[in-house]
């Protein structure tokens, strides 16, 4: 039986109902769906770990510290207190351990003896590892599987919601919304500066609710490090009442849905569990911590590695929605593959790939120029975020100078990029900040010289 609660999310306020678009009815906000959450345990087995892994743990973290209370090590490791002075005191029975001093509310303060830090020594060099105890590879897949983007379906409201700070047209919408909806692979194709990552970065908000995920998972005595602070974005656990937080097991962690971008540094290495042959510590692959949330490869096509040997290595995750990673004794573990997974590229996807790999890529979305009525709806948007007042007359007076009789395409990154020239042309000179045909031609000037 499974170990995890389901509960009902907080309510939220109840936000008015948002205009829908043209020919379409008024939508309410979606209903708080249920949420997942890793209860406390009460014992080790519980918590799927024996007295050896936890001890080991417990001596390398007091060898680097050289005493520390119980409290500390229990917050160290994740675990109830009671469970970690059980093991303290079997340690002490061992004379591994020892008391250096009385602490608050009854506990001690411990220091390893010279057979304990003999112990821990000899446990460094199998893993360095120090920090929150590891929750079993199987229930990690069973809290994957519990969370999974595939369990969202996004509604047009929760995109418009989601995309809000973009510039998106009921076209692209309309294409844009089945495909996440439907949770699974997408191309994104169309000339560089036209928003093909900003759509990407995105995606991940339309799934919303938070996830845990544990810190670290282990498996047939490996340890792999899960959580990442530079992908992973920590949500503080949520208050019942205004007294303490919802009771969870603290080697997880609640973290927004993850969105993981990868570019022209991947390689085939980093889908792979990468093991630290110094500190004898494995790290969590690409697609591990993405899991319940987004992939984005980045600029696919100019990867180091040829575009068909990566399409190759995801063709049966992408069908069967599950991996094979190898460990660093070659053995091989099964693990989700639970993650909308996009391509974004400059490049034509059939230029890429063949059609057995397009085939489970369903939706190939052209990210296109915008038009003259949207380039100058980008300038009154750009205008107001980067600090100038809107000039329409100048405007028409860029498009018809700068790109009707050059033929130049509007591209969607246009508008921000030269108005960002102009403002540090202003700054640069020390005069107010306000669009002029000078400042403007400057920018122009100095952004298309090259292009």
């Amino acid at each position: 039986m499974s170990r995890f609660s389901v509960v009902a999310a907080p309510s939220l306020p109840r936000r008015p109902v948002r205009e829908a678009p043209m020919g379409a009815s008024p939508t309410e906000p979606p209903a708080p769906k249920v949420t997942f959450r890793p209860p406390p345990v009460n014992s080790l087995a519980e918590a799927g770990l024996t007295d050896a892994m936890v001890d080991a743990i417990i001596f390398k973290y007091l060898l680097g510290v050289g005493s520390a209370t119980g409290a500390k090590v229990a917050a160290t490791l994740a675990l109830p207190h009671p469970l970690i002075v059980e093991r303290l005191a079997d340690l002490k029975r061992q004379q591994l351990v020892g008391y250096v001093g009385s602490a608050v509310m009854g506990d001690f303060t411990y220091t390893l003896s010279e057979t304990g830090r003999e112990r821990a020594r000899r446990h460094m060099e199998e893993s360095m590892y120090v920090g929150p105890a590891p929750v079993p590879l199987s229930v990690y897949c069973e809290a994957v599987k519990a969370q999974s983007i595939t369990l969202e379906k996004p509604d047009e409201l929760r995109l418009r919601e989601a995309f809000s700070d973009l510039l998106i047209n009921d076209k692209m919408f309309a294409t844009l919304g089945p495909a996440i909806n439907s949770g699974r692979g997408m191309f994104l194709y169309g000339f560089p500066g036209n928003g093909k990552t900003s759509i990407a970065e995105r995606i991940t908000r339309c799934f919303g609710h938070e996830v845990y995920i544990p810190y670290a998972i282990h498996v047939d005595g490996f340890i792999i490090k899960l959580f990442d602070a530079e992908i992973h974005e920590v949500v503080p656990t949520p208050r019942q009442g205004l007294l303490k937080p919802e009771p969870v097991d603290e080697r997880w962690v609640r973290i927004s849905r993850p969105t993981v971008i990868v570019g022209g540094e991947l390689t085939m290495d980093s889908l792979e569990v990468q093991f630290n042959s110094t500190t004898r510590i494995s790290e969590a692959s690409m697609q591990l911590k993405s899991n319940c949330g987004t992939l984005v490869i980045d600029d696919f096509g100019r990867q180091r590695m040829n575009p068909v040997e990566l399409l190759n290595r995801w063709i049966v995750p992408l069908e069967k929605r599950f991996d094979f990673l190898a460990l660093a004794n070659g053995q091989k573990i099964q693990v989700p593959f639970d993650q909308l997974l996009v391509f974004s590229t400059n490049l034509e996807p059939k230029d890429l790939v063949d059609d057995a790999f397009l085939r489970r890529i369903p939706y190939k979305i052209n990210v296109p120029d915008p038009t003259e009525e949207e380039f100058r709806a980008l300038f009154r948007m750009m205008s107001k975020i980067i600090g100038f007042e809107h000039n329409e007359a100048l405007v028409t007076r860029l498009i018809e100078e700068r790109y009707k009789k050059t033929g130049r395409p509007f591209r969607c990154c246009q508008p921000r990029d030269l108005l960002t020239l102009a403002k540090n042309w202003c700054q640069y000179r020390g005069v107010p900040v306000v669009l002029s045909e000078e400042n403007l031609d400057f920018a122009a000037d100095v952004y298309f010289t090259i292009l």
